[in-house]
């Protein structure tokens, strides 16, 4: 089997990581628009050789994993170059748009549009992990437009290396994905900027921070190059999750401002139950 992965940072190299330990006979090209990327990756063992999108058509399976952004613009020049038999997998955290660029292309049937829920903080190919994908989830969009014969063949290695797979229309995801990821990011960005600007007069304020402010703010550590024009492209979803986020906000300000620290225990108590939600448990029984 031949793969080939554009963009080879934390997201791109894990799955490559991946899919040579299930496939140690897989020759893996590379591409990325930074040389050291490669370079890196190279001498990681990542990637067996770098390439162009010349090498694209006699890969078996094409993983993309580049800023929002660039996506948009290069997917179709991808699709352009890919073989007949060639399916393309992007793992953008937007999807409408994406979905767009590509509708009315003639080798659409050759795209399967992804979304990996999965990730750390950190990016570049001394990031990549092995198992990053395991246990997580993969969100494909629009497999119908998808030949049968090739969405086969990836879904199958995606479901190899551990992740489990949901189906969602690309307007939904997201919606959705606005909520429970773009949402989070913004807020450890803008937590990550009030410390920091409060650090510049009391020094002593870091010394202080403990476990619980470090895995808040973890995700301030993630790339802009990546999270600014997913929020872009995303603007309107954001733009709503972030007026609800600001609302709440102001109401748990204003109970604390009137001393009605009875309802701002009973507000804790009612989102405790988040606890049950991320473990998958129902909070009414029917």
């Amino acid at each position: 089997m031949e793969v080939a992965i554009i963009g080879i940072g934390l997201i791109g190299g894990s799955f490559a990581k991946d899919v040579k330990k299930l496939h140690p006979d897989t020759k893996i090209i590379g591409l990325d628009q930074r040389e050291d990327h490669l370079d890196k990756a190279l001498e990681l063992q990542i990637i067996d050789e770098k390439g162009d999108y010349g090498a694209l058509s006699s890969a078996d399976l094409v993983y993309v994993s580049i800023p929002v952004n660039a996506l948009v613009m290069e997917l179709p020049k991808i699709l352009d170059a890919v073989g007949e038999d060639t399916v393309v997998l992007d793992a953008g955290s937007t999807k409408r748009l994406i979905c767009d660029s590509v509708s009315e292309h003639p080798k659409r049937r050759n795209f399967l549009a992804c979304h990996p829920i999965a990730g750390t903080e950190f990016s570049g190919p001394t990031a990549a992990l092995e198992g990053l994908y395991q246990d997580k989830t993969m969100i494909i969009c629009e497999v119908e437009k998808t030949a049968f014969k090739l969405q086969e063949r990836a879904l199958a290695l995606v479901q190899d290396i551990g992740m489990r797979i949901r189906y969602m229309n690309p307007v939904a995801h997201d919606k959705h994905i606005a909520y429970v990821s773009h949402l989070s990011h913004i807020s450890s960005f803008m937590l990550g900027k009030t410390v920091i600007e409060k650090e510049k007069n009391e020094r002593d304020i870091f010394d202080m921070a403990g476990s619980g402010f470090e895995s808040t703010v973890r995700l301030a550590k993630s790339s802009p190059d990546m999270w600014a024009p997913i929020f872009e492209q995303n603007k309107d979803n954001v733009v709503e999750t972030l007026e609800e986020y600001i609302q709440n906000l102001t109401a748990f300000k204003q109970m604390i401002e009137d001393n009605d620290f009875e309802n701002v225990h009973q507000e804790m108590s009612n989102t405790n139950k988040i606890k049950q939600i991320l473990k998958g448990i129902p909070l009414t029984k029917k």
